[in-house]
């Protein structure tokens, strides 16, 4: 959460751009209750039949979805993901979420899911396939 609520003030060689409006956005970010909204979210999973699966978010914005190469030039643009190894290009948020649904498809495979880790999520099918 740091990363995403550093300001853009800038500095006096470079000054930053809509400064106010980061401002702003900072703000709603650190405003949130992030614990409680996981612990409603695991609620209403758990009452409609659902599970939530937390997974660690670490590299998974670096790592191919196709090969499984992790690099920081993987990730040429905020937007787009290019894996240096085999050449697989996507959307980088969308190649991130394939990523942590499959690292929560082999949690829920391997049945180590426990409530003291903390990160991502992903909801589980209410049926196994």
């Amino acid at each position: 959460m740091k990363g995403m609520s550093a300001s853009a003030a800038g500095t006096v060689e470079t000054p930053g751009r809509k400064v106010r409006q980061k401002s702003g956005l900072n703000r709603s970010l650190l405003d949130q209750g992030w614990s409680a909204f996981l612990r409603m979210l695991e609620y209403k999973a758990d009452g409609s039949g659902g599970r939530v699966v937390r997974i660690p978010p670490q590299y998974t914005s670096q790592t191919c979805a196709v090969c499984g190469h992790v690099s920081p030039e993987n990730r040429t643009t905020q937007a787009l993901f290019r894996c240096v190894s085999c050449g697989h290009a996507e959307n980088a948020d969308l190649n991130a979420a394939r990523n942590i649904l499959r690292a929560g498809h082999a949690r829920l495979a391997c049945g180590t899911n426990t409530s003291s880790e903390v990160g991502a999520s992903a909801q589980e099918p209410t049926e196994a396939a």
